[in-house]
């Protein structure tokens, strides 16, 4: 029984100390954004974007939305609410036409309880290309 009662005492230390350890392994919102961007460039930031050519789109925390037109992205980072993207929400935009253009409302819906738990006003859509 002792011997069984030290073999969880010690599972439950390594837990704790193991934890923070890969907390610090998650890399930075930046470093995401640029791994995701990879070798593209910048083009000159766009107003709006055609709904019907976006492929996916990527929520990066606390930063930018990424919406895959091709092999084009587009970077949005929100002029407001950035703060509030977190890469497990479901994006939610209602527009008037078959664009998604800046100052345009896109609302985060959580996954898992299905409520709005917050919203991002858009901004500029940067456009990344590869080189040729």
């Amino acid at each position: 029984m002792a011997r069984f009662s030290r073999l969880i005492l010690g599972a439950a230390l390594a837990a704790v100390t193991v934890t923070p350890a890969l907390a610090g392994q998650r890399p930075s919102p930046e470093a995401r954004l640029d791994k995701l961007i990879g070798d593209r460039v910048p083009g000159k930031p766009v107003s709006c974007i055609n709904l019907r050519d976006v492929q996916s789109s990527t929520i990066i925390d606390g930063t930018a939305i990424v919406y895959r037109v091709g092999s084009k992205l587009y970077v949005n980072r929100p002029q407001s609410g950035a703060r509030w993207l977190d890469d497990d929400d479901i994006l939610s935009t209602r527009t008037i036409g078959s664009q998604l253009c800046r100052i345009d409302a896109v609302h985060l819906i959580d996954r898992s309880a299905r409520f709005q738990r917050g919203f991002v006003v858009l901004g500029d859509f940067v456009p990344y290309s590869r080189q040729r």
